[in-house]
């Protein structure tokens, strides 16, 4: 099929191969391409774009078993199954810059047929090509962001370099219960081969059931799970659109203007006792007739009518319940709309209680099967994320039950484990090979902020060395891990040129080693940074830190974006910055807003520490190019990684007590590789059962010890929201605040409340302007640019 806007391309099957903007001067395809799939032997021609699944009166069925007659001309086809008593027949037809897609299923026979399952694959081009041309992936693939309802579901299909066009799915017709995902990989992990993984998520519109029984997400009151019956001769018709957008805005007013979706609007997370504000703007003759607010409280669904609060589209309430809740809008046409926040008892007390359950339950002492190690033990740096938060949360409040305890609990693993365990003898200059033949350099940048910590501890809480010692052992350490002519092999001077965590606290690092006197240090490793942001500057162009032992990781774009942002080199920071905001969410759900990631979960997933970190990066950054968008787009990604700490949550499976945590999430419905962890939390080792690479990650099963790499996010997030609120001018919103709130009090005069659990910065972006202030609420001259 061809228009003017549009190139469609089908297999004889009717599958969609091939989808093109003529306008778009990369020719990206922005769906699967079977071609891609043989050349490397990827076995998914059953999941291209409009084949499905179904399941009827329990027998299963696959539309690839199925021969389907397909019609068309230049701006039409049809293809029509038969399947059983059901005839399922797909339309696609070219309108203006737009594919209408149509989907329908009747069944022809006297009696009622019941539908368990049914799932057409909408399977857009989220790929990790196999390919060192990291281009490849930035351009030609797409990020994949959800946003469900029952009749108005979209989906934002966003370029990863952030390049214009974009394409947008909207739901037009029908009712859609969730989106799935199934993901197809190669992991040469152990063949010591890098990059050793790439791999693509396949998307499944859900339109019922989306699990078989004993699999399902069982706390999942949120997404539907229903089947469908279909009476005598009677038919189900759904319809979508896929068009392409620019901007978040774009994709917006794109649903709402052509498609006649509503906006809607809120914060993601919020704590108890605080107000929440929804905006609603309506399409064109659309009427609201109801809105409800849904929570679970024990075992009981709590429905509120909240429609009579509601004042010009816009209604101001308290919460009642923790965890989340659910917006329901419903319209005098039947339609429903909704979104999804999350309601905290408080960050605060979130952070104090997994400081104390670190202490209470990870610490093992002198006596633990492993003396004085803080558990689940690994050789990874990752693991030591937990002991950094310790000393973080005790720095910054002052409320933390015994604190002194923690931290010399955390100073005596320090010395009595860590050292001994990653150094030969002790000796910061000699890691240790724990990994047979070699170290992990990037271990080394965990242990040394941890030091850095213990220095910035007060004298009278340390047994063991002082502060200074403990600057000096950082200050070894992190020196090895950066100056290659420290190491004396191949692999440890490569690595010691690639960036990682330790751009979150370099800069205080290097500011506290010049202040008492470290010269030699300071040299070295102000040199070493230099030389790595140098480096990454004059590569900007070609994205090479976007590749690390991944084809395309935010784990390499989301630290080159905040190292070059801190050193001052804006245009290459900005280069990567683009990448940062095409792998951060936006969505009617608060988990979906996540940075964007597959492999610890198989599925569009959260990930507690690259998520904390990516976030992390975004909110660097924006900070430091004035960027509103890349400091948004960072707190939504936030609310998503704290989810991973809630006790209080209540629609998945994995319930925490408070201070535990999981490390993983994954968010699509079903998640088709593992349906059993749909919507739910879990650390890695879960997938043990899976055999392959994962028994040899993860050799001794599923230990139920879900947080072995947490840690170090949250320590990002106390140096950045747990401290900062951000204020800036929208065009059209005025003054916006956030992590924070705004309310106008004359021309020129606001009040602004932070949500900052430890509040000590006010930042204005227009300006740059920085007020240090450690009160929740202050006023603002927005004439006169002060603060008080």
């Amino acid at each position: 099929m061809k228009s003017d806007f549009l190139t469609v391309s089908q297999n004889a099957r009717g599958a969609i191969t091939s989808l093109k903007f003529k306008a778009d001067q990369s020719k990206m395809n922005w769906v699967v391409d079977p071609d891609y799939l043989k050349s490397l032997g990827y076995d998914d021609l059953d999941k291209l774009f409009g084949e499905f699944n179904i399941t009827i009166d329990g027998v299963k069925h696959r539309s690839i078993d199925q021969i389907p007659e397909v019609t068309g001309d230049d701006k039409h086809s049809t293809v029509f199954f038969q399947v059983g008593n059901l005839t399922l027949v797909q339309k696609f037809e070219l309108v203006e810059d737009s594919l209408r897609w149509q989907f329908s299923v009747k069944n022809d026979s006297a009696s009622d047929v019941t539908i368990q399952n049914l799932g057409v694959w909408v399977s857009l081009a989220y790929v990790m090509f196999r390919d060192k041309d990291v281009h490849r992936n930035a351009n030609q693939s797409t990020a994949v962001f959800p946003q469900i309802s029952k009749n108005y579901t979209k989906l934002a299909a966003v370029r990863r370099d952030n390049t214009q066009p974009n394409l947008g799915l909207y739901q037009t017709s029908g009712q859609v219960l969730s989106v799935g995902t199934f993901n197809d990989y190669t992991n040469r992990f152990f063949e010591n081969v890098s990059p050793s993984l790439d791999g693509m998520l396949f998307h499944e519109i859900v339109l019922a059931g989306g699990y078989d029984d004993g699999r399902r997400s069982h706390h999942d009151w949120i997404y539907p799970q229903d089947q469908l019956v279909l009476k005598a001769v009677e038919t189900k018709h759904w319809e979508f659109y896929l068009k392409p957008f620019t901007t978040q805005k774009d994709f917006y007013d794109i649903a709402t203007n052509d498609y006649g979706h509503p906006r809607f609007e809120f914060e993601p997370m919020i704590s108890q006792g605080a107000d929440q504000i929804f905006t609603i703007k309506l399409a064109k003759g659309q009427e609201l007739q109801k809105i409800t607010v849904r929570y679970k409280s024990g075992d009981q669904l709590v429905d509120q009518d909240m429609t009579d609060q509601l004042k010009d589209d816009r209604l101001v309430y308290q919460p009642q319940g923790l965890g989340e809740h659910q917006v329901i809008l419903t319209f005098a046409d039947g339609t429903m709309d909704m979104g999804v926040f999350n309601v905290m008892s408080s960050i605060n007390e979130l952070l104090r209680n997994r400081a104390n359950y670190v202490s209470q339950h990870s610490y093992a002492g002198k006596d633990g099967k492993v003396p004085y190690s803080f558990g689940p033990v690994s050789n990874q740096g990752e693991s030591i994320g937990k002991m950094t938060f310790v000393l973080q949360e005790c720095l910054l409040d002052d409320k933390v039950e015994d604190a002194d305890k923690q931290i010399a609990q955390v100073e005596e693993s320090a010395v009595k484990y860590v050292r001994p365990k990653w150094f030969v003898n002790g000796d910061f200059r000699k890691p240790a090979k724990l990994y047979g033949d070699f170290y992990r350099l990037m271990d080394l940048e965990y242990i040394a902020h941890m030091f850095y910590l213990l220095s910035k501890c007060p004298a009278s809480s340390l047994k063991l060395n002082t502060p200074n010692d403990y600057l000096s052992w950082a200050a070894q350490i992190f020196d090895v891990r950066v100056n290659p002519d420290l190491n004396d092999n191949e692999r440890g001077k490569t690595e010691a040129q690639m960036l990682g965590t330790y751009g979150l606290y370099i800069e205080d690092l290097l500011a506290d080693l010049k202040k008492h006197g470290l010269d030699k240090e300071y040299s070295e490793i102000s040199r070493s940074w230099q030389n790595v942001t140098d480096r990454l500057a004059k590569t900007s162009s070609s994205l090479t830190a976007a590749m690390t032992e991944h084809f395309f990781d935010n784990a390499g774009f989301g630290p080159a974006a905040s190292a070059l942002a801190l050193t001052g080199n804006d245009e290459a920071a900005k280069t990567y910055g683009e990448l940062l905001k095409a792998n951060i969410g936006y969505s009617n759900d608060f988990r979906s807003q996540n940075p964007d990631r597959w492999w610890e979960a198989l599925s569009y997933m959260i990930h507690a520490l690259w998520g904390g970190l990516t976030a992390a990066s975004a909110q660097i950054t924006g900070e430091k190019l004035a960027d509103p968008e890349l400091v948004e787009a960072a707190y939504r990604a936030t609310g998503a990684v704290l989810y991973m700490y809630d006790s209080n949550a209540t629609a998945t499976d994995r319930m925490l007590k408070p201070g535990e945590a999981a490390s993983t999430y994954s968010i699509a419905g079903p998640n088709i590789n593992r349906p059993d962890l749909s919507r739910n939390r879990f650390g890695q080792s879960i997938f043990a059962s899976d055999g392959g690479i994962f028994a040899r990650l993860f050799p001794d099963g599923y230990t139920g010890e879900d947080d072995w790499d947490m840690g170090e996010e949250l320590v990002a997030f106390l140096n950045g929201f747990g401290q900062k609120t951000y204020i800036y001018t929208d065009k059209n919103k005025g003054l916006t605040a956030i992590n924070g709130r705004v309310k106008q009090l004359a021309d020129g005069q606001y009040e602004i409340q932070s949500f900052a659990p430890y509040i000590n910065e006010y930042i204005d972006l227009d300006s740059k302007q920085l007020f240090e202030n450690s009160h929740n609420v202050v006023e603002f001259n927005s004439i006169t640019k002060t603060l008080r």
